[in-house]
């Protein structure tokens, strides 16, 4: 061994000799606690007036991993307090709890068990998830971002991709983690495992902290612990007891797949996501063009075929002129139990087999599919319309993940709506390619619905030739167009039409709907609460 190297031994050893000391007194002392019992707390006896108690207590941790530095740094304000307090004489209680329900340890075992399904025993990774991120493209789902943004750029990490330290698969997450043996991680494919292993582990690492717990009160926080879940249960039903609470149902994000709601915490992405409330627009196809696909399946208690249209504004109900499809989306026929036939996107169609749509909960047949462009010209009967029939005609803006992918049109009052009805009234070459006739364009115009000022009562038209947008292509003017009089016609707006002609729009718009849902990027079920 050369000098150097022995040199080098000697200054570490120094370096950690006062550590290893204090270490050695700190498993001293917590061997005397542990042998006195000096953390217990029992019920004081209350014959003596002894109220001098102090309780302290930390939000379960959730049991998917080894605790971090966060974890500890919360925790050392319950220790501090709980130890000061207890030096003040007080009867000091602080109990533990592991939080093991919910869907995120059930994701993780499943993302295992088809981590080992599809890439074997133990995994064959291609490669690491930072050499991939090199190669990889993302594409962003959401209403505001639909182009595909290189991996490389800076983005905003979801809580799931944080936390997983840069590991793509999690067979590595699990041996970030300290599992090192395959046979050992092979056993998280069973969630109840995860509920058996961290919580012992991570006891002892706050043993290990010092951690002023009587773990005698230590528990788990599922129905496998059959107190804990008998005083949850006590709990609801004192609250349903005193009114405070009723049964019921509620429109929830929900996963099929895991056949229960999901919360925020049991989401690898899309916190904070609420379900987003839809009014549904019945288009009913004339009886005559319905598709011939499904005339086999039009009976006497069908009670129609329709195009399902969503919106936020029904109260613009009256000023519709025509239907809006994409060309090129791919749409889907079902029946349901008191709607009839409906036609829309099978994203929207999964959404509603989920609230109550369909005669089996969460279940529907596909009767037919259509492009978009093979129900272009078809006339339809809309709701409060002032026009008798309008007709189906193409919009290139539409996206299949927002709404029904089926949308109405009020040129009236919504900027996209004029300039894509422009846009087909002034280019014959359009109309010719999807075939569609000039008798179902041309002579509809935006009708007068909504009085807004300054901008009179065709605001959207009014604004559109002020900011001169020509196309539905001017996306950005457009968007500029529709920040600036959406909300102002919702709030500042007089309904002219209509029953309730002289209203505010945001009053109308409580008595305007027909049918309402719900919408997200997963789905949205109408489940007991």
């Amino acid at each position: 061994m050369s000098h150097e190297t022995t040199g080098t031994t000697i200054i570490e050893e120094h370096l950690t000799v006062k550590l290893n000391i204090i270490r050695k007194i700190e498993k001293q002392m917590q061997e005397q606690w542990t042998a006195s019992k000096v953390f217990e707390a029992d019920v004081p006896d209350h014959s003596t007036n002894n109220y001098n108690t102090f309780f302290v207590t930390f939000p379960y941790p959730y049991m998917n991993g080894r605790l971090h530095l966060g974890h500890a740094f919360s925790l050392s304000k319950c220790e501090f307090a709980v130890g000061y307090q207890r030096l003040r004489g007080k009867h000091c209680l602080f109990p533990f709890g592991f939080h093991c329900t919910g869907m995120s340890i059930r994701a993780a075992a499943d993302k295992l068990k088809g981590e080992i399904e599809d890439l074997g025993f133990p995994p064959q990774f291609q490669m690491h998830a930072d050499e991939e991120v090199e190669e990889k493209k993302v594409v962003i789902l959401n209403e505001d971002e639909s182009s595909a943004i290189d991996n490389k750029s800076k983005s905003k990490k979801s809580k799931a991709a944080a936390n997983s330290d840069g590991k793509q698969y999690q067979w590595e997450i699990m041996r970030s983690l300290g599992i090192e043996d395959d046979n050992e991680i092979r056993r998280f494919t069973d969630p109840q495992y995860w509920i058996s292993y961290f919580p012992l582990h991570i006891k002892r690492d706050l043993e290990m902290m010092g951690l002023k717990v009587d773990w005698r009160r230590s528990f788990i926080t599922t129905d496998a612990n059959p107190f804990y879940d008998s005083f949850v249960r006590w709990q609801f039903h004192r609250l349903k007891e005193g009114g405070k609470i009723q049964f019921g149902k509620r429109y929830t994000i929900y996963s099929p797949k895991d056949n229960q709601p999901c919360m925020d915490h049991d989401r690898s992405s899309g916190e904070g996501v609420e379900p987003q409330g839809y009014t549904l627009i019945k288009l009913r196809i004339h009886d005559d063009h319905i598709p011939a696909i499904l005339k086999t399946h039009v009976t006497s208690s069908t009670n129609g075929v329709y195009l399902a249209a969503a919106t936020l504004r029904p109260e613009t109900m009256y000023g519709q002129t025509n239907c809006w499809l994409h060309p090129d989306i791919l749409y889907v026929a079902f029946e349901t139990r008191l709607h009839g036939i409906l036609i829309c996107t099978r994203r929207a169609a999964q959404n509603m087999v989920y609230q109550e749509f369909t005669h089996i909960y969460g279940q529907y047949t596909i009767l037919a599919e259509f492009l978009g462009s093979e129900l272009f010209g078809l006339p339809l009967y809309a709701p409060l319309s002032y026009y008798e029939t309008v007709y189906v005609l193409p919009m290139m803006t539409i996206k299949e993940d927002k709404g029904t992918g089926v949308v109405t049109s009020v040129p009236s009052d919504s900027p996209d709506d004029y300039a894509a009805l422009m846009d087909i009234k002034n280019k014959p070459n359009l109309r010719e390619k999807y075939h569609i006739k000039e008798s179902m364009v041309l002579p509809y115009d935006p009708v007068e619905i909504i009085e807004l000022e300054p901008d009179g009562r065709l605001a959207a038209p009014t604004i559109c030739n002020q900011m001169k947008i020509h196309s539905q292509n001017d996306r950005d003017k457009l968007l500029e167009a529709k920040e600036k009089i959406y909300t102002k016609s919702f709030y500042d707006g007089i309904l002219l039409v209509g029953k309730y002609a002289n209203t505010k729009v945001s009053d109308a718009k409580k008595t305007c709907k027909v049918i309402s849902r719900s919408n997200d990027e997963c789905v949205v079920a109408l489940v007991d609460q």
